[in-house]
């Protein structure tokens, strides 16, 4: 008579002793679902002390029904009997982590996060106190900082829900976008500004110096000579050699894009006599947008 396989002899046992395990995580998890359905009014009330705070209350509630599933996991029992003194910083630390990573727009240092989230807390009790809008010099004595960090976490509330440029005027009048752009520096020229800044800050700093005295408080080279120790003429040598570089440099870069514009068509071309087909639908394609009045967004500089 053949023997019995190993897998076969031995698989009573196992399940008879697997049996009280699953039924220990069946009565875990039963706790665990029922400390969450006892506590959400927890959850919900920590949730609503961060509503004021730009975002939307159901997100709050969301992110602290997590923090509460969370609490629950990890809640012991023989460590201590009360789980709301337990599961309140855990969600406390859940809504914060939130609305400190995910909250922000323009993500503004932590410094200056730290900073208002202490204003919401002293700002209104101060108020009261005062019984009127306390300003930046008393908060900052309140909070021990400066009136510049005071000011500083104020205006960086806008950055959880920045404006958009082109948001219509209540009155009528242009949008925002159009009111900054100044008639002296067109936003067309904006790319070669960019370009131009990236230069100079290559330069050595006294080189930068004087190309910012020359040119932006209109110095001139004898003043310039003076202030540097040299010669008139050595300014001058020494300015035209700055604009040179900076010439170079700019070229430089519009070359470095031209080839890799024309780089793009190459591979274009390539894949258009490949691929004929494909071309014909890129083609169409195109001429369905250009029909549709979608226009490419094109760099005057490339253009």
């Amino acid at each position: 008579m053949p023997e019995t396989p190993p897998s076969l002899s031995m698989a009573g046992p196992p399940q008879a002793a697997s049996q009280p395990s699953t039924q220990t995580g069946r009565l875990h998890d039963a706790f665990q679902n029922q400390l969450v359905l006892n506590y959400l009014d927890l959850a919900e009330s920590l949730a609503s002390r961060y509503a004021a705070r730009g975002r939307e209350r159901s997100d709050l509630v969301q992110v602290a029904y997590l923090g509460l599933i969370k609490a629950a996991r990890g809640f012991d029992a023989e460590k201590g009997e009360s789980f709301p003194a337990y599961a309140a910083p855990t969600i406390s630390g859940e809504l914060k982590r939130f609305l400190r990573d995910r909250c922000w727009t323009v993500r503004p240092p932590r410094r200056v996060q730290d900073v208002r989230t202490q204003l919401l807390h002293t700002a209104p009790d101060l108020a009261q106190s005062l019984g009127r809008t306390p300003s930046a010099q008393e908060l900052a004595s309140e909070l021990g900082v400066t009136p510049a960090d005071v000011r500083e976490a104020q205006a960086a509330g806008s950055s959880m829900h920045p404006d958009s440029l082109d948001s219509p005027d209540p009155w009528g009048g242009p949008t925002m976008g159009e009111g900054l752009v100044s008639p002296d520096q067109p936003i067309e020229h904006l790319e070669e500004l960019v370009c131009l800044n990236e230069a100079i800050q290559e330069l050595d700093p006294d080189d930068r110096e004087m190309l910012y005295r020359r040119y932006f408080r209109e110095e001139t080279q004898v003043e310039l000579g003076k202030r540097f120790g040299i010669s008139q003429m050595q300014v001058s040598r020494r300015l035209s050699r700055i604009l040179v570089w900076l010439q170079h440099r700019l070229l430089d870069e519009e070359g470095r894009t031209a080839d890799r514009a024309n780089g793009d068509r190459d591979c274009a071309d390539q894949a258009s006599r490949s691929c004929p087909t494909a071309a014909k639908t890129s083609s169409t394609e195109t001429a369905s947008r250009a029909g549709s009045g979608v226009a490419a967004k094109v760099s005057p500089r490339r253009a």
